[in-house]
């Protein structure tokens, strides 16, 4: 037990020692706010312990060290008047003040060797934060406000993210949230969506409606918008155009084949005879008796309907500021109708288990031309999805 109880504290020392090792060295590469974040985990328990007492040396340090260079920073960004660092002024006043904060529970750390607690010189930030927030709010908001007098997207884009960063530190912060709606909606690639005919058969209008139902597809995204009906008050940027180009559709086909099938049956016991006949005997005098099998045979007739379409379209993207073509991809899609059913002369459990169903179904019509390519549908709308996936539209 002793041995077990040394091998644990032997274990636990290094583990320890590990750690203020790997402290030291995120304190000596300027991490300060890395060796803050594992000293500050190491104190949580058994915080006034002899064997915490480095990382309570180690983080009196990187939490001088971290303060010292923040307000460094501090300094020179306002002694250089750049408009552009009030993001980064704001963020290094939070960031003083919430490393306080993530200080302040453990206290106080006393150091046991100089009889004294650790010192953490800590400031209230809270006007600061308040007026650094002020004037990134004011320098967000005005660098919106010119993006949004652009003809770039990317610049409606860029005011969006500039908006919406705003309302998340300052929320309520004059007319932002309509400023948002307003950069959302210009910012965003509009692209209708519809069908073209090219083929000499009609298209179930259903079939149309149903692959150009966008909302089942899940596409729209943040700055993507599909509409399969064009809406007024809407410049659209892009079309994509399903082109139907050919139906193929085979004739109505019925298939008859004849095999036979052949099966051995256990049907009771027979005694064993030998080469002339005669009953064979065991030691003891009886007779042996084994497995007697019978043939089972049938004469099965096998029918299958058939019946085939292929639908071949492409889909173009059209960018409608140039008129041009953008890109032009093939979609095939393929429906199968078959139907097989059998019928037997003779015994039946000559067939195999698996084959037995089809002795229980019988000819149905073939589905007419309009179904067979209303029910490529489903195959078509997946295919088409993944097409508009791979290739988004980037205004």
């Amino acid at each position: 037990m002793k041995k077990i109880i040394l091998l644990f504290s032997i274990l636990f020392f290094a583990l320890s020692s590990c750690g203020v090792k790997t402290t030291q060295s995120l304190l000596s590469d300027g991490n300060y706010d890395a060796a803050i974040d594992r000293a500050v985990e190491a104190l949580k328990t058994k915080k006034d312990s002899k064997g915490k007492q480095d990382y309570v040396y180690l983080l009196e340090e990187a939490f001088a060290k971290a303060k010292d260079r923040d307000l460094r920073d501090l300094e020179m960004m306002t002694k250089e008047g750049n408009p552009a660092n009030a993001e980064r002024i704001y963020n290094t006043y939070l960031q003083l003040n919430n490393r306080q904060e993530k200080i302040r529970p453990l206290l106080p750390l006393p150091l046991l060797k100089l009889g004294k607690n650790a010192s953490f010189p800590f400031d209230n930030y809270s006007d600061q934060i308040v007026n650094s927030r002020n004037v990134l709010s004011k320098y967000l908001y005005d660098n919106a406000s010119a993006l949004l007098k652009s003809k770039n997207k990317m610049d409606f884009r860029q005011a969006y993210d500039n908006l919406f960063y705003l309302e998340s530190i300052n929320p309520g912060y004059k007319n932002v949230k309509k400023m948002m709606e307003d950069a959302q909606f210009k910012g965003t690639d509009f692209v209708d969506i519809y069908a073209k005919n090219e083929t000499n058969m009609v298209i179930p209008k259903q079939l149309q409606e149903d692959l150009l139902d966008i909302k089942t597809y899940g596409l729209n995204d943040k700055w993507t918008v599909y509409h399969s009906v064009r809406q007024k008050n809407v410049t659209y940027d892009y079309s994509l155009i399903v082109n139907f180009v050919q139906i193929n559709i085979s004739p109505e086909q019925i298939k008859e084949k004849e095999f036979i099938k052949e099966r051995q049956v256990k049907d009771g016991v027979k005694t064993l005879l030998d080469s002339r006949g005669r009953p064979v005997r065991d030691s003891l005098g009886k007779e042996i008796k084994v497995d007697n099998y019978r043939l089972l045979r049938a004469n099965v007739y096998e029918f299958r309907q058939f019946k085939s379409c292929q639908v071949t379209a492409k889909v173009d993207f059209v960018d409608l500021k140039t008129n041009q073509l953008a890109q032009t991809f093939p979609l095939t899609s393929e429906f199968i109708f078959e139907n097989i059913y059998s019928t037997y002369k003779g015994d039946r459990n000559a067939c195999d288990d698996s084959y037995m169903s089809y002795f229980n179904k019988r000819p149905v019509p073939f589905p007419n031309n309009e179904q067979m390519v209303f029910d490529t549908g489903e195959d078509l709308k997946a295919r088409l999805k993944d097409i508009i996936v791979r290739n988004k539209f980037r205004g």
